[in-house]
């Protein structure tokens, strides 16, 4: 079992008043599965990434990843978590745009403390991975934003991640550009990866091996595809 949530609930204060986002999401994931998580705007489908992603921490319920319990780890640990366990697709890049693809690959090895010579290696290898090895030396802007989005996923990889979380991976691709990505996240799937993805989209989805919906907060359904 690489993620275990239970009796998940997460709260914000409005004014005065609270308003949960989640409620009671209980949540297994076992290495090797492929994971769509669907909902519409305002269903609490983000904030649930935040907690898997360790970006936020829930109000109350468990959290093992990786048999650690997320609840109890401090700050400094839970961005060590971050950089070491999970590989983030965001639907944006996040691509600095003054570093080539290697080096924009190669940050969470900078920032995990490898040396030079081996995050360099591991980068390209990365990207080789992605079909990009043409493209080490192209900055942001002289990609595409498929290639883009490529490069992203290459830095996701590039630590050997316990857990790959995409939100919305294509949202910002043409459909061309999107297809080629999600053949990207099958292959990495059918190597061993662990994916998360949170999505809107139903043809996106079904790509995954299980579907779940969340709505008003709740997380229900577990349908497997193969």
């Amino acid at each position: 079992m690489i993620l275990q949530m239970r009796d998940i609930c997460k709260d914000y204060p409005m004014g005065k008043t609270v308003t949960r986002v989640l409620k009671n999401v209980s949540l297994d994931v076992n290495e090797g599965d492929y994971l769509a998580i669907m909902g519409p705007s305002g269903s609490g489908k983000t904030t649930l990434m935040n907690l898997i992603g360790c970006l936020d921490v829930p109000t109350s319920g468990s959290y093992l990843l990786g048999g650690r319990d997320i609840t109890q780890c401090t700050n400094k640990q839970l961005a060590e978590v971050r950089n070491k366990e999970i590989g983030f697709v965001f639907q944006s890049f996040h691509l600095l745009p003054k570093l080539t693809a290697l080096d924009n690959v190669a940050l969470p090895l900078l920032y995990g403390g490898v040396k030079k010579a081996e995050r360099l290696e591991r980068a390209r290898a990365a990207l080789d991975t992605v079909g990009l090895s043409d493209r080490v030396d192209h900055r942001p802007d002289q990609l595409s934003g498929g290639q883009c989005q490529r490069v992203a996923i290459a830095r996701a990889i590039v630590g050997d991640p316990k857990l790959l979380l995409a939100d919305e991976p294509t949202g910002a691709l043409d459909s061309a550009s999107g297809a080629q990505v999600m053949e990207l996240f099958q292959q990495l799937h059918d190597k061993g990866s662990t994916i998360i993805m949170i999505t809107h989209d139903h043809n996106i989805a079904h790509h995954a091996h299980t579907i779940m919906t969340i709505r008003d907060g709740v997380l229900s359904g577990g349908d497997k595809y193969e």
